[in-house]
């Protein structure tokens, strides 16, 4: 292939390439999970355990009024899942850098943000296959839409799908700014955490202390569980959809940058 078939006149321009090469990199992080089925397992284990734990152990104790604490439940449990789903996506960069991977991938002549790309949408699609097994399992447990149509749930997982690839960013910056995986692994707990017990994905945050509700109430998750939860069983939906979307695009303008500047630092460390 001469320098000619590369230029932008002889085929794609440069957003072509670009995107030809996350997709690439997407495939490469997609590949990667057949060969280690256990991570798909063990994400896939942790949220059917807090299903069965709120469901069976903590459900009767809490008080949702009229909505059946299942159905209550489900939605924040996708929330969670995806949150949570979103720290791979920092693990698997600090893997890669650790390896050295990523100064192989600089050498190469393919887009700087192309790993970046690919690995946050390989992630989106693993958080795909996941959300699809915890609705399996909310139905087996008695979880049931209520008040809904196909349309409006299926825009409650598009928002979903959506404020997880957002999170992916965040997780991106962490997994960039650490020298290990552990480090990733427990510097996206610390802010995991706070931001998905202290919402409404599991419990009213009526219930919550007076000081507490003000962050519960103002957070992108609670937002996020919100949306969802109005989408799936019904509720007011305009002003926490809204909101939600607001947070999904606040946090991709803010975190692409910052991931893409920690990724070029990372690289020459």
């Amino acid at each position: 292939m001469t320098a000619l078939d590369l230029s932008p006149v002889a085929g794609r321009g440069r957003l072509g390439w670009s995107l030809s090469d996350a997709w690439v990199m997407c495939r490469r992080n997609l590949v990667k999970i057949p060969r280690t089925p256990e991570l798909l397992v063990f994400s896939t284990i942790q949220p059917v355990m807090f299903v069965l734990l709120f469901v069976y152990v903590f459900g009767g104790s809490i008080n949702t009024g009229s909505i059946p604490y299942r159905d209550y439940l489900m939605p924040g449990i996708f929330v969670q899942t995806v949150v949570f789903g979103a720290m791979t996506t920092g693990l698997g960069l600090a893997e890669d850098l650790q390896k050295g991977l990523v100064d192989r991938f600089r050498a190469l002549p393919m887009s700087r943000g192309a790993l970046l790309a690919g690995r946050t949408l390989a992630d989106l699609v693993r958080n795909v296959f996941i959300v699809a097994v915890m609705l399996l399992v909310g139905l087996a447990v008695g979880f049931r839409f209520h008040h809904t149509t196909v349309i409006a749930a299926l825009a409650g997982f598009g928002v979903l799908l959506f404020f997880a690839y957002a999170f992916s960013w965040i997780s991106a910056v962490v997994g960039l700014s650490v020298r290990s995986a552990e480090a990733a692994q427990s510097g996206g707990f610390i802010w995991v955490f706070p931001l998905t017990f202290a919402s409404s994905a599991f419990v009213p945050v009526a219930n919550m202390p007076g000081w507490l509700q003000v962050f519960a109430r103002n957070q992108p998750v609670t937002q996020c569980v919100n949306a969802v939860r109005a989408l799936l069983i019904g509720g007011p939906v305009t002003s926490a959809a809204l909101q939600s979307v607001a947070w999904s695009v606040g946090i991709l303008i803010v975190f692409v940058p910052l991931s893409v500047r920690s990724y070029r630092r990372a690289a020459v460390r």
